[in-house]
């Protein structure tokens, strides 16, 4: 969640930076098939980057998968459609990529590394803490991860956790989508 949202924090804030921003809007391109120009690549290399780390993990660390590849791909899509989608939300409203950097790992180191149970385990955090990790999509990823390649469950076990994050995805495109304007500012 971090590097996907940190490469894309900057695209629309360097395309404001260098004046190209202009040129793009005078396209007869529509907003949301920028956004979509500028979200493929990443996801593609985001995807191909999971599937090099599932490869690690089996050939080089030899930890066995034991749950469904596809149900892996769906779920790590929906969550990195998500992460790509928040880094240019991030972009969108930054004014500069110091700026737009900056509030990408604000918004996603310290709650995607700290409070999603990847480091410390949930249940031994404070309670306070606790409950603001239900807004931490990442959390639900970790769970989906675990459940998927460790334990072998499927949908009906983690049903709820994608669930979730599918929201977290929807309403961050729908965010995006309206915050960006074809206008030149």
């Amino acid at each position: 969640m971090i590097i996907a949202a940190l490469l894309t924090s900057l695209t629309v804030a360097r395309e404001r930076e260098r004046g190209t921003m202009e040129q793009l809007i005078s396209t007869p391109v529509k907003a949301g098939e920028i956004i979509l120009g500028k979200f493929i690549p990443y996801f593609v290399i985001g995807l191909i980057d999971q599937l090099i780390a599932v490869g690690m993990a089996q050939y080089v660390y030899h930890i066995p998968f034991r749950g469904s590849l596809a149900l892996l791909c769906f779920s790590s899509s929906l969550f990195l459609t998500g992460a790509l989608i928040l880094g240019m939300l991030i972009s969108i409203t930054a004014k500069n990529q110091l700026m737009a950097s900056q509030l990408a790992m604000l918004v996603t180191f310290l709650p995607g590394f700290l409070l999603s149970g990847f480091a410390w385990a949930i249940s031994n955090m404070p309670k306070a803490i606790q409950v603001i990790t239900y807004v931490v999509p990442a959390r639900y990823f970790i769970n989906i991860l675990r459940g998927i390649y460790l334990k072998g469950v499927g949908v009906r076990v983690l049903g709820l956790d994608i669930i979730l994050l599918a929201v977290f995805t929807v309403v961050v495109v729908a965010l995006a989508d309206k915050k960006f304007k074809k206008k030149v500012s």
